[in-house]
């Protein structure tokens, strides 16, 4: 029997990225984008290279820019570290596993280094193909901090918990990342919510503005870390921002939901650097009179179309900067 397990990229509406730094989110799933892991039992241990972990490339061009992008690995350092982190889980909680050995294999479509979270969706979804496997069963609430720690702890990179959260959840959820609840229980407010009416979303990425998102990341943790006046304050302010942001689209204001998106983006500019080519993208969606801001480190944007008019203008604004359009899937069809 073949196991069989996804998970969907994902946009942070309001609140990014203040998830890795006692902020608030929120975050919506983008199922138009998904990672699948396959896993079945096999004689012996085995996991498959994916896409990034092949040494076949159009052109010596693509290959140097895919290295500087992605270094000399792709999805199999993912699939390892969360195989190694799950089972360290289960040894820690005396949860005793079967010795039964497996194969894994994971394709994926959604763009890489975007800010759409392709890497933690390959985590997400390989453990959960490990739960499956292993039949254990973790609650729903300490999910995204473990898959966290495949990438934080095992793999050194810098990263927040809200992608693990709407990974986890899916849907729209809202993220109190309380700095007492975090350090005290390890885990925040998740809480999924419903709207009576869904926002006129979109989503616009291009593949080549691709950024490694870590790094920015670094640079604002050691700012956080010192106590930086502006960048603690600004995540005091997008606390403030996300339940703003809340209140609007419960409400179905998308005129406030629309400042608030705006507001987001802005703040973001006082406290991290933003690629002249990722402001572009921000600049052409607001000159159509949509709201932009990133959908999270870089190289997609997401925000709110007033009508179709204006939706095919933000299509044409995009395009003359190679982005691609869309509107995001949230809920299962």
């Amino acid at each position: 029997m073949i196991i069989t397990t996804h998970a969907y990229a994902r946009a942070g509406l309001v609140g990014n990225p203040s998830d890795g730094y006692f902020g608030k989110t929120i975050a919506f799933s983008v199922r138009n984008f998904k990672a699948v892991v396959h896993l079945w039992e096999s004689p012996h241990f085995e996991i498959v290279p994916g896409q990034g972990d092949l040494a076949h490339f159009d052109t010596v061009r693509s290959f140097l820019r895919d290295t500087r992008l992605h270094g000399y690995y792709g999805g199999l350092r993912l699939q390892k570290a969360t195989v190694k982190k799950f089972h360290e889980h289960c040894r820690r909680r005396d949860i005793e596993l079967h010795d039964r050995n497996f194969t894994l294999s994971f394709e994926t479509d959604i763009p890489r280094l975007v800010g759409l979270a392709g890497s933690s969706a390959i985590i997400t979804a390989t453990l959960k193909a490990l739960l499956r496997f292993y039949e254990v069963d973790i609650p729903r609430h300490l999910m995204p901090a473990l898959i966290l720690s495949v990438e934080r702890d095992e793999l050194g990179i810098q990263a927040g918990l809200q992608d693990r959260v709407i990974q986890t959840y899916e849907g729209i959820v809202y993220m109190d990342f309380d700095r007492q609840l975090i350090e005290g229980r390890g885990y925040g407010i998740y809480e999924p919510i419903t709207p009576p009416k869904l926002p006129p979303l979109y989503v616009a990425y291009d593949p080549e503005r691709a950024e490694i998102s870590d790094v920015a990341h670094r640079n604002l943790r050691e700012l956080f870390d010192r106590g930086d006046p502006v960048v603690v304050g600004a995540m005091l302010k997008y606390r403030d921002l996300t339940d703003r942001g809340r209140a609007a689209l419960m409400a179905g204001d998308w005129e406030d939901l629309n400042k608030v998106i705006n507001e987001n983006f802005d703040l973001r500019r006082t406290i991290m650097p933003i690629a002249s080519e990722n402001l572009r993208m921000v600049e052409a969606a607001r000159a159509t009179g949509a709201s932009a801001k990133f959908a999270g480190s870089g190289g997609a944007i997401c925000g709110l179309y007033h009508d179709g008019r204006q939706y095919q203008a933000l299509v044409d604004a995009l395009a003359a900067l190679r982005c691609t359009v869309l509107r995001p899937l949230i809920y299962e069809a």
